[in-house]
């Protein structure tokens, strides 16, 4: 039970919590199907990380590729499928968005590594990612849904190749340094949280002076 509850219980819950900070919540069949395409998604991305990292003769150095395969295919997911909604009308909404696609994903990724990867170690496999890798996914979904709030809502246009590159980059370092000094993985997760609590922050006290959700898009 503790390990279902650490397993799929942490993304869901960290979903939550950024979906009751939003002052204007989302409507909830959006908020499902955006989670439910974090996890669909998914496929795409094993089928690529198998061709690109797992089908190679050393997959252990290649772990850096699977950050690019799968924060593309999140900002697909929310240019192509949440950016057109017209329930998608404010910078928050980027940011529950972006995180609410990271932790689909994120949730799926999440049995697959302490169900099926590694059943004689589920409990200290999902131990160990509660307080890894999903942070890190959905620290991801905040820095890509800031920036691409940014893009949408205020027309700054190097923060539509931020939304990407940014999280892009962060995956990828994570996913080298976890084979590498455990103090420098934790100093770069502590800096990490701190970057996305300050963006996440930014976007909150922008949206508490706001006396109705909507603002026009520009792009």
């Amino acid at each position: 039970m503790l390990t279902f509850f650490l397993t799929v219980g942490t993304p869901v819950l960290i979903a939550l919590y950024f979906i009751k900070s939003d002052k204007f919540p989302e409507p909830q069949n959006l908020i499902l199907k955006t989670f439910f395409l974090g996890v669909l998604i998914t496929i795409p991305a094993g089928f690529l990380n198998g061709i690109l990292i797992w089908s190679q003769p050393t997959p252990e150095k290649l772990s850096f590729i699977a950050g690019i395969t799968e924060e593309s295919l999140k900002f697909l997911a929310l240019y192509w499928y949440l950016k057109p909604k017209v329930e998608f009308n404010e910078p928050m909404d980027a940011i529950v968005y972006g995180v609410l696609i990271s932790l689909g994903f994120a949730t799926l990724e999440n049995i697959e590594y302490v169900y099926l990867y590694n059943p004689d170690q589920s409990l200290v496999v999902s131990i160990m990612r509660a307080f890894t890798a999903i942070p890190l996914h959905s620290m991801c979904g905040v820095i890509m849904g800031f920036m691409f709030g940014f893009y949408i809502f205020y027309g700054v246009k190097k923060y539509l190749a931020y939304s990407i590159l940014i999280p892009i980059i962060i995956h990828s370092t994570y996913n080298f340094l976890t084979d590498q000094n455990i103090l420098i993985f934790l100093i770069y997760m502590i800096s990490i949280i701190f970057y996305t609590s300050k963006l996440f922050l930014q976007i909150k006290k922008l949206q508490s002076i706001k006396l109705q959700e909507t603002q026009e898009k520009i792009f």
